[in-house]
């Protein structure tokens, strides 16, 4: 095996081994129809396994996970997640209808698609990045020859299926009308709002979710279940100039006959399906993948409905799948036949489906949400089948996570509705286990013995008592990464193994990175901007500090009544104050230019684009009122954070964007 990338990195233990045979004897490894369908109509791979940005780093590395290919077995790795690792691993060009779909995989965390319309290519999903999506076109181009990108479709509203889009389109012929942008109802709001509010917050947590300290390695980052990871170049976002509004909607692009079906509530607020009619041909977005996905995503987003899920599938499968020939979707790879594409949508449909009632039953029953992880079983059946693999989900988590939509957090016991923080309760515990020696002891023993989670019950207080006690982190780090390896998803795997890391390295400086474009920025409503400047804002330093401010921007027409009262910032669309104590006039055009950082809000005043009527020294006051958001917090106690401020936007507004991708 590999050598560790970290000096105090553990190889498996036996436990760790034993738990890895009794996969590879149980699962079902002699169907291998998925790696005949992911090789199906390979075309062509490029030269190169790296994909530069524009910046001068590297934006994609397929070749960091070609230790994949040696056909090695990995103790480090759970048998089922190094198989959909290798899954991930297939990078080029595919023919999936001979002369009418093609795709190219492996250049991002998702697929990018060409449909050929009768004068040019209709994409699907342009990736992350500016860069891999020019790649992607360029590679389309040499094999296929050169034709004009005439319409782009975004499937839904999570920036690895629109980020890319530049690198296909100019935005200018997307204006003039020469290039249709589709997207389904509600795109435009959820493409940016999922991330807005609590934006830092959910960066920081997509250094556990996604691995992003991680050494791509057995012992570290080997994929994200959907795909190898999120590439890193220039995200953009063009706004649609087509909306998919009805449930069941068809359109011709360029000749060829689509059947759209929004499917809101599934795998993100604003999604939809394709049929295309005359090629027998469904496009499952990511409502159907190679994996069952996130009903929570670890990183943080709103809980999810899988009884709508499953039903969406439902219903796409009596509308289309009973006809269908080929199924490719924005992730994974594609199916082929009527049968066993009946065959996965119905395996996806009853998992989503049982995971919701099943999950309900129990708690019906007083299951609570601290229980159901421990309880809750994917029936047999399904879980011989690889397509109900919870490889982007994980079943613990998915399960709390119906839970939490429908009865909460609380898990009814009046003992854990006003809990003490976790700081403010261990030092209790470890005081009457004795203190940290024995229970430094007893965890090392557990960690021997292989329970690890036992292991992490009691070092985890210890370590929340004394954050600069070394030898708990170390041996809470070491449990930590021996459950890493067992798990089967790697958002789990990740965040285990990224709490490791940290406990045993700290968070290194230079960590955050920008994080969102001027094009997510520009995407923010006012409404938004207003609403997190009011999450900035200090209140204990607010406190007794009050003022009114009417904002309007002529070029929109849009009017703004703000006002500051009891340390709150609140905004009212459509409204004005009769004698606010000032008005900032502005066009929403040059405002943007402050959001994003090209210029300042006083500059705009100084050169006479903004004007203030009224007490401009209320600008000033809110200015200093407004906190600028770390994004080294810590997670795991005593990592000694050291990551540079979020870059800021203008004079008073920080760039809230998390910009993580797939669900």
């Amino acid at each position: 095996m590999s050598e560790h990338f970290h000096p105090d990195g553990k190889i498996p233990s036996q436990a760790t081994i034993a738990a890895q045979e009794v996969q590879r004897a149980s699962l079902p490894f002699d169907d291998t129809r998925d790696f005949d369908e992911a090789r199906r109509g390979f075309l062509a791979a490029p030269g190169y396994r790296q994909i530069m940005a524009d910046a001068g780093h590297v934006a994609w590395d397929i070749g960091a996970y070609d230790f994949l290919l040696d056909g090695e077995e990995f103790d480090s790795l759970h048998p089922s997640l190094q198989r959909q690792a290798t899954l991930n691993m297939e990078y080029g060009l595919f023919e999936v209808l001979p002369g009418a779909i093609y795709q190219v995989r492996g250049f991002d965390l998702a697929n990018i698609s060409f449909i050929k319309g009768d004068t040019g290519w209709i994409v699907f999903d342009p990736l992350t990045n500016r860069e891999t999506a020019a790649a992607a076109l360029a590679l389309v181009t040499e094999h296929l020859g050169e034709r004009p990108v005439v319409a782009v479709v975004y499937s839904h509203s999570h920036v690895d299926h629109f980020g890319g889009v530049r690198g296909v389109v100019n935005e200018v012929d997307v204006k003039a009308g020469r290039v249709q942008v589709v997207a389904p109802v509600g795109f435009m709001d959820h493409a940016v709002a999922e991330n807005v509010y609590s934006g830092n917050a959910m960066n920081r947590r997509a250094f556990y979710q996604y691995g992003l300290l991680l050494a791509r390695s057995p012992f570290g980052h080997v994929d994200q279940a959907i795909g190898k990871g999120v590439a890193s170049g220039s995200v953009g976002l063009i706004a649609p100039n087509v909306i998919i509004s009805d449930d069941i909607e068809e359109l011709t692009l360029d000749g060829v006959r689509m059947v759209f079906q929004n499917t809101p509530g599934t795998e993100a607020p604003a999604e939809m399906n394709t049929w295309f009619p005359d090629l027998k041909a469904f496009w499952a977005a990511e409502n159907i993948v190679g994996t069952i996905h996130n009903i929570y995503t670890l990183r943080g987003a709103l809980v999810r409905d899988a009884l709508e899920w499953s039903r969406q599938i439902n219903k796409a499968l009596y509308l289309f799948g009973r006809e269908a020939e080929v199924m490719f979707a924005s992730h994974s790879w594609p199916r082929w036949g009527n049968d066993r594409i009946q065959e996965v949508m119905r395996t996806q449909r009853d998992t989503y489906a049982n995971l919701n009632n099943g999950v309900l039953h129990l708690a019906n029953q007083g299951v609570t949400i601290n229980e159901i992880h421990n309880e809750y079983r994917v029936p047999e059946s399904l879980q011989r089948e690889w397509a109900a693999r919870s490889y982007h989900g994980s079943v613990e988590h998915n399960s709390r996570a119906v839970i939490n939509r429908y009865l909460g957090y609380w898990d009814g016991n009046p003992a854990t509705l006003v809990p003490l923080s976790p700081g403010d309760s261990a030092p209790l515990y470890v005081d009457l286990m004795g203190g940290a020696e024995p229970i430094l002891a007893r965890g090392r023993e557990l960690v021997d013995a292989g329970d690890y989670l036992l292991a992490v019950e009691i070092l985890n207080k210890l370590v929340y008592a004394e954050p600069g006690n070394a030898d708990a982190k170390a041996v809470l780090a070491d449990a930590f990464e021996q459950l890493g390896y067992q798990h089967e998803s790697p958002s789990v795997r990740n965040s285990f193994l990224a709490a490791a890391f940290e406990l045993r390295s700290g968070i290194p400086t230079g960590a955050a990175t920008k994080t969102g474009g001027p094009d997510m920025i520009r995407a923010l409503s006012t409404g938004q901007f207003l609403d997190f400047l009011g999450i900035r804002l200090d209140s204990a330093a607010a406190a007794g500090v009050g003022f009114t401010v009417n904002l309007v921007t002529p070029d929109t027409g849009e009017t703004y009544a703000v006002e500051l009262s009891n340390a709150t910032l609140t905004n009212l669309e459509g409204f004005l104050i009769d004698t606010p104590d000032l008005t900032i006039t502005v066009d929403r055009s040059d405002l943007e230019e402050a959001m994003i950082g090209a210029t300042t809000l006083q500059q705009l005043i100084t050169d006479g684009v903004a004007r203030l009527d009224g007490d401009p020294a209320v600008l000033t006051t809110l200015a200093s009122l407004l906190v600028h958001f770390e994004l080294g917090f810590e997670i795991m106690p005593g990592t000694v954070p050291a990551v540079p401020k979020a870059a800021a936007m203008g004079d008073f507004e920080q760039e809230p964007l998390a910009d993580t991708a797939g669900g």
